[in-house]
């Protein structure tokens, strides 16, 4: 099995012998070897001197690579932990030979080169990597010690952490973008818990095998196999055509590094097929894909087809846009800017983001026409699958200042920005597609659907006025440069409490090509998400 049971301490007449931490483990030695000296001879004190340091960290790789783990141990101030930790190396790692080369020491810390050889059913390998170890000086005994740390095995290793080697537990995956072309982590590191949950869903299903694997048992109280550090064998590959594209996922890599908490999302507009999706920081929680944030005004685009459907609005129709305004005598609600424009048009309310202009229409419509809308034609609420874990949005509705604030996307509203690709997606093709990732094939479980397709009016009517905005309005600053047959965007601002500034969002289509990025705490969404959209949008 890949993960093993962490073993024991060591006998238990040994830890007695050692004591706690192991500090006097010099005295009790001597004590029974008869020199009866050790009580007598002055404790050193302070730093350890360069000369301690080269030779304890010397005489403890000596008998860490001949064997002698129990000697190797008693020179660290926490000799049980050492044991159990060394020998765990030697037995679970399978290691049947290492060699340490100490380099030269910085103050009292001494790095040192590992070459290790594991022999694991049969199979042999040389592992080769760099480790480091402080020495210091033992609290009872005054004797230079090697501060001992779960780093020392390995660095990667933090308290209560050790190696294993076994079968691994999947495959080996080559992964490749939609022309074929094999796509490295490495190059790609926001794509890192993507690919891995592609490798453990489809690479038994495409025929590989697991190899042989040497990876981290980390402290969580999981008992799932950690990061692996090293392959004996590599097994049988599968290989697992995405519909990635590997020159816009680079583009969208470059664009996020440039904000920190950003996240961003691309797909193919007239399939959901999903183009690229990047997060910065690129490991840890994946935002673009699981996030649940307030999509501020990019909410609008729902908002206003279920008023253009329903024909309580046009886009030329008058529309002032007030600076407050409440609904049913409710919160007060203001724009970004606290501005104002009391000669606009419906048209330029959604090119502005006016808030208060939208706001005004919360009685137009039912409690429920928001959350009806975002299901049927948008496919918001329905479970997707797309081949890797996500979070599919949600449009609660609400009645009162709920109602008014999801107008404009507050509320209990809940986006990522996949959800927000796949929405610009749906206006700029008036069809919902699911989003995936893989062959629908592949998937387990039916790929949702919407009920019906956005009215061929309003659907005009829509891109009409997301063209408006990506030309003239809020979105046009970060767009200027992004050409096309169809090119349209929307702009939003989400207020979050207890931030300083909203989180950013823009969402956009370029021809077949939708994209939305969210930069928390970014403040405008044009100014923050809007070059980070852009930047992925001219690389399609």
């Amino acid at each position: 099995m890949r993960r093993g049971v962490k073993t024991g301490i060591v006998g238990g007449v040994f830890a007695a012998m050692v004591g706690a931490a192991g500090y006097g483990a010099y005295n009790l030695y001597d004590g029974l070897t008869g020199s009866g000296t050790a009580a007598a001879k002055p404790i050193a004190t302070g730093p350890p001197t360069a000369t301690e340091v080269r030779d304890t960290a010397k005489e403890f790789l000596k008998d860490w690579a001949t064997g002698q783990l129990t000697k190797a141990a008693q020179l660290t101030n926490d000799a049980v932990v050492a044991t159990t930790a060394l020998n765990d190396y030697e037995t679970k790692t399978a290691v049947s030979a290492v060699k340490l080369t100490p380099g030269t020491p910085v103050g009292r810390k001494v790095p040192f080169e590992v070459t290790a050889t594991l022999s694991y059913q049969g199979k042999k390998s040389t592992w080769t990597y760099d480790s480091a170890l402080t020495v210091t000086r033992g609290l009872t005994t005054g004797r230079a010690l090697v501060d001992w740390k779960a780093s020392v095995v390995h660095p990667e290793l933090t308290q209560g952490e050790n190696l294993e080697t076994g079968q691994g537990e999947t495959p080996t995956v080559d992964i490749l973008d939609r022309d074929g072309k094999s796509m490295d982590v490495a190059d790609f590191p926001s794509l890192t818990d993507v690919f891995t949950q592609l490798q453990t869903r489809y690479g038994a299903k495409l025929g590989g095998k697991p190899g042989i694997e040497t990876w981290i048992n980390p402290n969580d109280g999981t008992g799932e196999a950690g990061k692996t550090l090293h392959f004996l064998t590599k097994g049988k590959g599968a290989k697992l055509r995405t519909t990635l594209d590997s020159g816009i996922q680079a583009a969208a890599e470059k664009a996020v590094k440039k904000r920190a908490k950003s996240s961003a999302v691309a797909l193919q507009a007239s399939t959901g097929k999903i183009l690229a999706i990047a997060n910065n920081p690129s490991t840890g929680f994946n935002t673009a894909l699981q996030g649940q944030l307030a999509p501020g005004s990019t909410m609008k685009i729902i908002t206003a087809s279920t008023l253009l459907e329903k024909g309580l609005a046009s886009p030329s129709e008058p529309l002032a846009c007030p600076a407050t305004v409440n609904y049913n005598q409710g919160q007060i609600f203001h724009n970004s800017e606290h501005t104002s424009n009391l000669q606009a048009t419906f048209a330029g309310d959604f090119a502005s983001s006016c808030n208060t202009a939208f706001i005004s229409l919360t009685g137009r419509i039912s409690d429920s026409a928001l959350t009806t809308e975002a299901r049927d034609v948008f496919g918001i609420g329905p479970e997707w699958n797309t081949g890797v874990s996500t979070f599919d949005g949600s449009v609660p509705g609400g009645s009162g200042d709920e109602k008014a604030a999801e107008m404009i996307g507050q509320g209990k509203i809940e986006m990522n920005p996949l959800n927000m690709a796949s929405i610009a997606a749906t206006a700029r093709t008036g069809y919902f597609h699911q989003p995936v990732i893989v062959d629908p094939d592949l998937i387990d479980g039916s790929i949702a659907k919407s009920s019906r397709a956005l009215n061929s009016t309003a659907a005009q009517q829509l891109r009409t006025m997301m063209h408006l905005t990506a030309t003239s309005g809020t979105a046009a600053p970060a767009m200027r440069g992004v050409s096309g047959t169809y090119v349209g965007a929307k702009t939003g601002s989400a207020e979050v409490g207890g931030q300083e500034k909203p989180n950013g969002w823009l969402t956009a289509y370029r021809d077949d090509v939708a994209a939305a990025g969210v930069v928390q705490e970014g403040g405008h969404g044009v100014d923050s998400a809007g070059p980070i959209v852009a930047a992925i949008l001219k690389a399609s």
